[in-house]
């Protein structure tokens, strides 16, 4: 019995190996390939702590090299330590970034976690990423800082931006703790200061201060995000009455500047400055003589500002007359005011209101070039007034705005303005740079004003509405889709549906009261005997007033652009955008014309942009190299 089984032993030692090699062959072997897809590869390949939430190839090599691949999987705290103990006595980089990724794993873990002590460390592992990434990319080291052609360059800029926003994320709710102060940490400390020179306001004058990268933006073209260091930030300010319809919400870059190396960290000493910079100031900085840009989201704070704005339904309740006790006609900010930047004005439409320029701000902001040479403005007005009367708000509004900015009249870039405005706004715009003289009294009621028998009073109204001057300081202005000779669907009955739907202000129903009685007959007719008038009246093709406005050049020294909309399939001569004629946008004596296939809405249209970003381009002192003429 013994020496059978001695002998079936014997046999399965034969046996066993032959049928597993056999299995293997016709199976898979230990180590091999398999065939993916371009996506997959790329995927694999570039895998890492923020894209797949897993460590790198570098930094598995690196933790391979002192055999801590296993120690990261059952104690990443103590694997951290030792690379961070190797890291001290050795120059290469590659342990910097594995510690970066490392120690970033190592804090999404504990952020997850249901333990309120492991939560709690989180933002300090968080932040030992982002000072091992600053190191990895900015120390003076023996070995040379990785070139733009190392990957892991690009990543260690994405886990500092992002580790930033999360260390700092201390406060109540995961919210941002912008603040000085002592970090200990799980390797070392830091002692971090906040810096604010390079925030041109007042701090205290912003009630939330958001990471940009916490929200998606939706409803924009183009998010315009510019690479660089740091973490991008939504700075809400307080509202107030020179934003109607909530705070201005600026675009900030939070950077945090390391003071010492990996061995001053360890015992303690090291330091760190968290500077808030703006994003309309500062596009880069230097560190160690390096020139580093910037991080910057410009196009998330925009969106944020509008989620759930009042202001989506402005322009239509409004127009209807709904809206004047409320947000009265004037001049508002999208940014706070800044010495040395050329103001451009947006002027709206008929029932619309500054959304509608979110598209053209949002892409002239992006651009570096205009966006550290201008600052943008809007007027916000009802647009059921008389064109003539809603043209003296704005052109009053903007007087008093220049003269409060610039009381001394010490910034020549306010002196510069340029305007743009669409359909009734560059009927608005137009007024801003004519010389009427009483032509506009005479195109109404066949008389000068001195003849009008009316009282001082409302002959001082009647020659502040219809007599004006150029404003000196507006230089370009712009008109888009401008029915500078009417709309033909301004006809009778469309007139008079507007009047029965809206709702005007007691004092322009007083005024147009005022003057009807002595208007032509002509004129009298637009209204359809009605003394109310409104500004679909003003656009009618018959209105005299707009015909001599038409006719008028503008000031000298004056450039004039227009943009004119023209349905696609239609001849130019005798097209339309649906709204507005060609023969009626067309002006003589422009500096420049753009004949855009779209609707009447085209001030979002990607040709309407950049011809109004060529022509900033164009206005400015010195313009850059490569600006381009207008097309035919």
């Amino acid at each position: 019995m013994m020496k059978k089984t001695t002998t079936i032993r014997s046999l399965l030692r034969v046996v066993v190996p032959l049928l597993l090699l056999s299995f293997q062959a016709a199976c898979v072997t230990p180590i091999g390939v398999k065939e993916v897809t371009p996506s997959q590869s790329y995927h694999d390949a570039y895998a890492n702590p923020l894209s797949a939430g897993v460590a790198s190839d570098q930094t598995k090599a690196v933790l391979n090299r002192y055999d801590l691949l296993m120690q990261f999987k059952k104690d990443q705290a103590a694997a951290i330590a030792a690379l961070h103990a190797r890291a001290l006595h050795d120059q290469r980089r590659d342990l910097l970034y594995a510690l970066s990724e490392t120690s970033y794993l190592c804090g999404e873990r504990l952020a997850k976690s249901n333990d309120p002590v492991d939560q709690g460390l989180a933002p300090d592992y968080f932040l030992l990423s982002a000072i091992y990434a600053y190191l990895f990319l900015l120390d003076d080291r023996s070995e040379p800082p990785p070139t733009a052609f190392d990957q892991r360059f690009r990543n260690a800029c994405n886990l500092y931006n992002f580790s930033l926003w999360r260390a700092l994320a201390t406060g109540e709710d995961g919210g941002l703790v912008l603040a000085g102060g002592m970090r200990k940490l799980p390797l070392g400390s830091v002692a971090i200061t906040l810096e604010k020179t390079k925030f041109p306001w007042q701090f205290s004058d912003f009630s939330i201060i958001e990471p940009a990268d916490k929200y998606a933006a939706r409803g924009i073209s183009v998010r315009n995000r510019t690479p660089g260091m740091g973490l991008p930030l939504i700075a809400l300010k307080k509202a107030n009455k020179d934003s109607p319809f909530g705070g201005q919400a600026v675009p900030v870059t939070a950077f945090l500047r390391i003071h010492g190396d990996l061995a001053a960290l360890s015992v303690g000493t090291a330091a760190a400055t968290l500077e808030l910079h703006s994003t309309y100031d500062d596009s880069a900085i230097v560190v160690n003589n390096r020139l580093i840009p910037l991080e910057a989201d410009l196009t998330t704070p925009l969106a944020y500002i509008l989620e759930g704005a009042s202001i989506w339904g402005f322009g239509t309740s409004a127009f209807l007359g709904k809206e004047f006790n409320r947000v009265p006609n004037g001049l508002y900010l999208t940014q706070p005011y800044q010495p040395g930047r050329i103001p451009v004005v947006f002027v709206h439409g008929t029932a619309s209101s500054p959304v509608w320029w979110v598209e053209m701000f949002n892409t002239l902001r992006g651009d570096p070039e205009l966006r550290c040479n201008y600052q943008f403005w809007y007027f916000v007005y009802s647009s059921n007034a008389p064109v003539a009367m809603s043209a003296a708000d704005l052109r009053d509004e903007l007087v008093k705005k220049v003269a409060t900015l610039d009381p001394e009249g010490k910034d020549p870039a306010l002196g510069q303005m340029v305007v743009v405005g669409h359909s009734q706004g560059g009927l608005l715009t137009k007024f801003l740079v004519v010389d009427t003289g009483e032509k506009l009294v005479r195109s109404m009621t066949g008389k000068g004003i001195e003849a009008l028998e009316m009282s001082v009073f409302d002959k001082e109204r009647l020659r502040h509405i219809s007599i004006v001057k150029p404003l000196p300081f507006v230089k370009d202005v712009v008109f888009i889709a401008t029915p500078h000779r009417g709309s033909f669907r301004s006809k009778m009955w469309v007139r008079k549906l507007v009047r029965s739907l809206i709702t005007l202000p007691a004092t322009v129903v007083s005024r147009t009261a005022t003057y009807y009685e002595f208007f032509t007959d002509d004129v009298k007719r637009i209204t359809g005997g009605n003394s109310i008038a409104t500004s679909a009246d003003g656009m009618s093709p018959d209105n005299p007033l707009l015909k001599a406005l038409a006719d008028m050049p503008l000031a000298p020294g004056v450039r004039g652009h227009s943009i004119i909309a023209v349905l696609p399939g239609m001849d130019i001569p005798t097209g339309n955008d649906g709204v507005v004629e060609y023969k009626s946008a067309h002006l003589e004596g422009m500096q420049s014309e753009l004949v855009v296939r779209s609707e009447h809405s085209c001030q979002g249209k990607p040709q309407t942009i950049e011809e109004v970003r060529r022509i900033l381009l164009e206005h400015l002192p010195t313009p850059p190299a490569g600006t381009v003429e207008a097309p035919d």
